[in-house]
């Protein structure tokens, strides 16, 4: 049985992301890519151009909102990846801070996402969000406040300690990222969060 017949059958003839039925083949995601079913995804053209890092129509990866919650391994590392890459989105990022992906699965996801920003050839150099203690920042990662934070706009404040899950990176802005505290969205200074080990 080949790759495509053996996630032909895993997905039911339907793309793992959108659920297109036409122009499908199969996607392998780097780095654990070793041509097995488990490393790759069954996916229509639309999604490999958004896989392979084309332009994201937000309107149509509005389909992650199931697809993310696939019990196929190879599924969620794909739209975790495409989540992350959709960060002026806020149903995106709410999604993203919903998901569950165990360790394993985790950090397959971000070692792919790392080398396909270093293979982006845009010409441009990269924002980098690093915490208070120097250390880079990714989107998805969890961080920590040092400090209370009083929330503008909101009557509450973020207690130093509060650990900040699935945070968004803000893309023009190396000093500020997202995350979700007393279940509201709110942008926080990086030089008041350490990133969780």
């Amino acid at each position: 049985m080949t790759l495509l017949d053996a996630l032909t059958a895993r997905a039911g003839g339907a793309c793992e992301l959108c659920g297109a039925g036409a122009g499908l083949t199969a996607f392998l995601l780097a780095p654990r890519a070793d041509g097995s079913a488990e490393t790759a995804v069954l996916v229509c053209e639309t999604c490999r151009a958004g896989l392979e890092g084309g332009d994201l129509d937000p309107t149509h990866w509005r389909c992650l909102a199931e697809s993310a919650w696939s019990q196929e391994p190879a599924v969620q590392v794909a739209a975790w990846r495409l989540l992350t890459r959709l960060p002026a989105e806020p149903w995106a990022r709410d999604l993203l801070d919903q998901i569950y992906l165990d360790d394993e699965t985790r950090a397959w996801a971000e070692a792919g996402a790392d080398s396909e920003t270093a293979s982006a050839a845009d010409g441009e150099e990269s924002v980098v969000h690093k915490d208070t203690h120097g250390a880079v920042l990714s989107a998805g990662d969890t961080v920590t406040l040092i400090k209370d934070l009083k929330v503008k706009g909101a009557n509450f404040t973020a207690k130093r300690g509060t650990a900040v899950r699935n945070i968004a990176l803000v893309p023009d802005n190396p000093a500020q990222i997202e995350g979700r505290v007393n279940d509201q969205r709110i942008v926080i200074l990086t030089e008041f969060v350490k990133k969780a080990t």
